[in-house]
């Protein structure tokens, strides 16, 4: 062994650079060799080793390094992340090893280290330092860019800028890069005061800072992406000139930027409207895509802006932009169709005959409460109304049960299918599929099985380990591993005695490990044809009478089921229908103990997995509060917000004849024990235990339906598996559907909303229900009343009007009932006016889709609401719903807002 190889394994990485440095050419070329084999040695070394892995790494990376005579290869071997850790790379003995080397050749390493995503950040310090001693180009790539900025920030950014000689280079880079450096929004006034500073003192071109901001500006991107640009333009204080010569710039922004930065857009092209430098055209061109956006800060705006316009304009102006105002025509908000009519009627008379008939036209596209008030401006040109056809409720295709797929015919067909599975185990049912592969090819030639499993698992990091894996494989690898001899008899005995302790989602990842380690087991001492809890329909559910063909074809072959598998198989065969009856008298049949059990389950009057008996709280007091044992779900839930638990009944059935992996069934407890932390995401393969039984599901999921109320996401995975499920849709369920509804961001609104259409078309909808648990959480504010109007617009723009009416007048008593208003919830009523109008509701009456409104009179609160005087949005809403169920009658003041009561300067600095 030579002196730098024993001094690299014995992690002595101080004594490399002087060792290398001894070496000629042909020494170091050879040294290298052992250099790679021992690199290959350590990937394979177990991580209770890391403290000698990681001595010897950071030996290996410094040797490697000076022992490289290719710039790529030394490059590839300094970026290797197999050789490095947290720390950052010793970049002076680096370049104290690299210092004779060619300029040419520490420019090529500096743009090839440059290059490289993962770790040019982190590299920046040796990559500046190769720049600096080679002469060549600055990287302008985004990591050392980062890393530049990183560096920066570290100590004072504007005397750092001044004096580094790349800054008219790397600062525009800066608004290029993928995603914005980090370290910008750490300090960000200080990184904008020295730009601009830097731009006055001409060290960069002020011209090009500002189109570079511009222009990131225009490539849009979230709110806390472009925040820094927007107040850097904003600090940079544009000229009146700079402003007009960049007009398609503004327009761009104002039409499809995010919200804030459409918003200064739009302040600077209503500043170039009061100069007369933007024309009628330019102003209609940008206005239809402004007028079609979500945010209604934005839209109201533009009318302003389009009513200052026609206001200075004549006849010419009048028809360029009266047809653009009709683009709010088609808003789906009420009171900006109110105003662009208004706006319309106020300037109709500057225009000729042909332009008001177009103007009708489009007019026609208005809701019926506007119908009136059209009519009133048009006359005789509005288009006579045709006759209305009968409202037709527009849900979902029921979503019909799918087959899974069969498992694999053939071998190679088998070992494909694992070896993807043991890259990411995620799909629960292509997990089911392999697990009843393997077993079912087992039994057939155990030995051929794995000799073709074998190559797969050889790189797996818990074949090379000797001891402590069990706890961390996954269902598929147990049982490959049982396969290949790599996990043992006793070390599944073990595992299967293994108790869980805690929250119940812990035990539901438990029970798919049982299995496997059950399965894992019978191919190693009793093999089984096959499983019999494989799942038949995609939901995860088994169909009764291919359960009872699965037990005579067991009971032909003398096998003995496996008790886990059968016990799940019980938990998922659907139990209702007349296909279930007939499987019950066919297993009574089959003589055999499984058989009885089987037609006992399927005829029992009572559901035997968990119902709800009664809610319950997690254990531990509310700070500076008392838990009166009366206390409300809703008022605890205030108290404790991710708290919010049901306990199921206790189940002596589940108790006495299931094993211990299905004990917690029979429990009474709730579904967050201490230490619980599932208060976001969650697993595939939870709703797949019981698939007939979501409201046992739903009970022990609903916390994490809560936390999508913080900031996580993703809590509403389950409502769509659970909304296609089977079993009954009761008040858990709907209370963790309410909840979603609720969601704080937008796509996990999204998953609710698919959730409850999916129910109403399936019949499972309990509107009235879900309305009122939907009135306790706005009231409680664990929703919020502007997210709920989101979710339920997005709910009636399906179609589904009748639906979205029924669940929201379930919804308003609660919301109207005592004290003031919630703030928001003129949007609520807004859109509850809007179903009414269109699918023909009243009160007390069953709606189109035979739905009930879930109110038998009046809407408490209703008409008080709609008789106050104003012109807020709150009153004009509650007015124009109990209009449309006839509650009321018409206060002489209601009126929508003017489109023109903000001042110019308004139209910025709303936004």
């Amino acid at each position: 062994m030579t002196k730098l190889l024993e001094a690299v394994r014995e992690g002595r990485r101080d004594d490399v650079p002087a060792l290398v440095k001894a070496l000629d050419g042909a020494g170091r070329r050879a040294a290298l060799a052992e250099l790679k084999e021992l690199r290959k040695e350590l990937r394979g070394w177990d991580w209770d080793r890391w403290q000698q892995r990681r001595a010897m790494s950071r030996a290996l990376l410094v040797a490697g390094a000076g022992c490289h005579t290719g710039a790529a290869a030394a490059a590839a071997w300094i970026g290797a992340r197999d050789l490095r850790d947290w720390e950052r790379l010793p970049v002076d003995m680096l370049l104290d090893l690299l210092a004779d080397r060619e300029p040419g050749w520490l420019g090529d390493v500096a743009h090839r280290l440059a290059g490289r995503p993962a770790t040019a950040e982190q590299d920046y310090p040796l990559i500046h330092e190769l720049v600096r001693r080679s002469g060549c180009p600055v990287p302008v790539t985004d990591g050392y860019v980062y890393g530049w900025v990183d560096a920066a920030a570290h100590g004072g950014i504007l005397p750092f800028l001044r004096t580094d000689p790349h800054v008219r280079v790397l600062v525009p880079r800066l608004f290029v890069t993928a995603e914005p450096a980090a370290t910008l929004s750490w300090r960000p006034d200080d990184w904008q005061a020295a730009l601009v500073t830097l731009a006055a003192e001409g060290v960069v071109d002020r011209g090009e800072l500002v189109d570079a901001c511009v222009a990131r500006l225009l490539r849009g991107g979230k709110p806390g992406a472009v925040r820094f640009f927007l107040d850097l333009l904003r600090r940079l204080d544009l000229s009146a000139a700079e402003e007009r010569t960049r007009t398609a710039d503004w327009m761009g922004m104002a039409a499809d930027g995010p919200s804030t930065v459409a918003g200064h857009a739009q302040g600077v092209l209503a500043r170039l409207v009061e100069s007369g430098e933007l024309s009628a055209r330019q102003l209609a061109e940008v206005s239809g895509p402004v007028l079609f956006r979500t945010e209604k800060k934005l839209v109201r705006a533009q009318l302003v802006l389009l009513g200052k316009a026609l206001r200075r304009g004549g006849a010419d102006v009048a028809a360029e932009l009266l047809p653009a105002v009709t683009e709010a025509f088609g808003h789906e908000d009420t009171e900006v169709r109110e105003r662009a009519l208004k706006l319309v009627g106020r300037h109709l008379s500057a225009v000729d005959e042909g332009t008001r008939a177009r103007l009708a036209e489009e007019a026609a596209a208005l809701g019926p409460a506007q119908r009136a008030a059209a009519a009133g401006v048009f006359g005789d040109a509005l288009p006579e109304e045709g006759e209305a056809e009968p409202y037709e409720e527009v849900l979902p295709p029921v979503p019909g049960s799918r087959r899974t797929a069969p498992v694999a015919g053939s071998l190679p067909e088998l070992v494909e299918d694992v070896a993807a599975l043991l890259k990411a185990g995620d799909d629960a049912i292509g997990v089911e599929r392999a697990l009843d592969g393997l077993v079912r090819f087992a039994y057939r030639d155990r030995a051929a099985l794995a000799e073709a499993l074998l190559p797969l698992v050889t790189d797996l990091w818990w074949y090379r380990r000797d001891t402590g894996i069990m706890q961390y494989l996954q269902p598929v690898d147990t049982l490959v591993g049982a396969l290949v001899g790599k996990v043992t008899t006793g070390q599944l005995h073990a595992a299967l005695g293994t108790r869980v302790h805690g929250c119940v989602h812990r035990t539901l990842d438990r029970v798919l490990a049982v299995r496997a380690q059950e399965a894992a087991l019978s191919v190693l001492k009793a093999p089984v044809p096959f499983l019999l809890a494989a799942p038949t329909w995609h939901t995860g559910a088994v169909d009764p009478g291919e359960l009872v063909e699965r037990l005579r074809a067991y009971r032909s072959l003398g096998a003995e089921p496996m008790e886990i598998d059968f016990a799940q198989a019980l938990l998922r065969v659907r139990r209702s229908g007349p296909e279930a009856a007939g499987a019950a008298e066919a297993a009574v049949l089959l003589g055999t103990r499984e058989g009885e059990r089987l037609a006992r389950w399927l005829t029992a009057p009572e559901p035997l997995a968990p119902a709800l008996r009664h809610e319950a709280e997690e254990e531990g007091e509310v700070e500076g509060r008392d838990r009166p044992a009366d206390r409300g779900l809703w008022a605890r839930a205030r108290a404790l917000p991710r708290r919010i638990v049901l306990m199921p009944r206790e189940q002596r059935v589940i108790r006495r004849e299931f094993p211990s992996a299905f004990r917690f069934l029979a429990d009474a407890q709730t579904a967050t024990g201490r230490g619980c932390f599932h208060w976001v995401g969650g697993d595939r393969h939870w709703t797949a235990v019981l698939p007939e039984d979501r409201e046992a599901l739903a009970s022990w999921l609903l916390p994490i339906t809560v936390g999508a109320t913080d900031e996580v996401r993703g809590g509403t995975w389950f409502l769509s598996p659970l909304a296609e499920a089977g079993g009954e849709a009761g008040p858990a369920l709907h209370r963790a559907l309410a909840t979603g509804l609720g969601a704080r961001h937008a796509e996990d609104r999204l998953v609710a909303v698919d959730a409850l259409l999916v129910l109403a078309a399936r019949g499972d909808l309990d509107a009235a229900r879900l309305g009122r648990d939907l009135g306790e959480l706005v009231r409680l504010g664990t929703v919020k009343p502007n997210r709920l109007a989101d979710s339920v617009r997005t709910a009636a723009a399906t179609g589904a009007y009748a639906t979205t009416w029924a669940v929201l007048a379930g919804a308003l008593p609660g919301l109207l009932a005592g004290g003031e208003p919630v703030r928001g919830l003129g949007e609520i009523l807004a859109v509850a006016a809007d179903c009414v109008e269109r699918c023909g509701a009243a009160i007390g009456t069953p709606d189109a889709a035979g739905l009930s409104a879930g109110v038998t009179g009046a809407i408490p609160g209703l008409d008080t609401l709609a008789s106050r005087r104003g012109s807020s949005q709150l009153v004009v809403q509650a007015h124009r719903l109990a209009k449309a169920l006839g509650a009321v009658s018409t206060p002489d003041d209601i009126s929508g807002l003017s489109t023109e009561q903000s001042t110019p300067e308004m139209i910025e600095t709303s936004h």
